[in-house]
């Protein structure tokens, strides 16, 4: 047999394509970069080089892959970390301020299977997260002021924003590594000190009100208590009503004697028995 394909040289370099043909339906390398689905009239048979966490380069299962020739094909899907860009997204925040953002997320896909099985490519899962992650930063600045993206509150914010996103895209197979805003902008037109001023202006108001109600509590704090004085003064004058008639007078007394304004210059003239005097007349 081998002879006759020796002596046809055409029938020997067939034989060679053909054999070579199956090998390359039957072997496929599979890179340290590459996950592998094995697809079985569209179904997935088996996988390879699938993420794991922890896993050390070089030992992740990369290599040859043998398939069943002519039936199985193979998908590929990255095992890197992929990045996603957000468009432009205006977003309203608390403080009625339009602001012009744009963000980015880092992902990895580590349930190959899932991921094929939900959305199928790459390139729509990425499309996909992009849209979950406008939705996810809109929710969560419309929450906010403006002030916040200036502050250090900003890293609770976009940790808040990850841990939405990252819900979503398990969904999908993937796994949320990071989430950043890139820019803030405020719209073509606006600027910062006129977005400073409102700022301004809404927390002169807002002291304003606080100070208000910090007033009107005052005043009911101090009714009350000159109430529950005026019923403990009471409660106790009514044991000793005489006591409370000399301590008033001494009270009258020292205002009309001593008091502001009456350093000796003025004279007082009333008669012994009078009814203003008479503590002094021992009544």
């Amino acid at each position: 047999m081998f002879e006759s394909l020796f002596r046809h040289p055409m029938r020997l370099l067939v034989a060679v394509i053909a054999l070579l043909v199956i090998l390359s339906q039957t072997l496929a390398i599979v890179p340290e970069d590459r996950q592998a689905l094995v697809l079985r009239f569209g179904e997935i048979e088996a996988t390879k080089n699938v993420y794991r966490p922890g896993e050390r380069f070089g030992r992740s299962g990369a290599g040859l892959l043998v398939r069943m020739p002519f039936v199985d094909g193979v998908q590929f899907i990255d095992k890197r970390i992929l990045g996603v860009n957000m468009e432009r997204q205006q977003v309203l925040s608390t403080d009625q301020q339009r602001l012009q953002v744009d963000a980015f997320a880092r992902f990895r896909i580590t349930n190959p299977v899932r991921m094929y099985t939900a959305i199928r490519t790459e390139t729509r899962l990425e499309q996909q997260l992009a849209t979950i992650l406008g939705s996810s930063l809109r929710n969560e600045l419309g929450k906010r002021t403006f002030a916040t993206l200036l502050s250090p509150e900003r890293g609770a914010v976009m940790d808040n924003i990850q841990v939405s996103l990252n819900r979503e895209a398990q969904k999908y197979g993937a796994e949320i590594i990071d989430v950043r805003i890139k820019r803030a902008d405020l719209p073509e037109g606006a600027t910062l000190l006129a977005a400073f001023n409102r700022m301004r202006s809404a927390r002169e108001q807002e002291a304003t009100a606080i100070r208000a109600e910090g007033d009107k509590e005052a005043q009911i704090i101090r009714g009350n208590a000159d109430g529950e004085a005026a019923r403990i003064y009471a409660a106790s004058y009514g044991k000793d009503p005489g006591f409370y008639d000399f301590y008033r007078a001494m009270q009258s007394y020292r205002q009309t004697f001593m008091g502001q304004g009456n350093q000796g210059g003025t004279s007082v003239i009333l008669s012994p028995d009078n009814e203003y005097l008479k503590q002094f007349s021992g009544g």
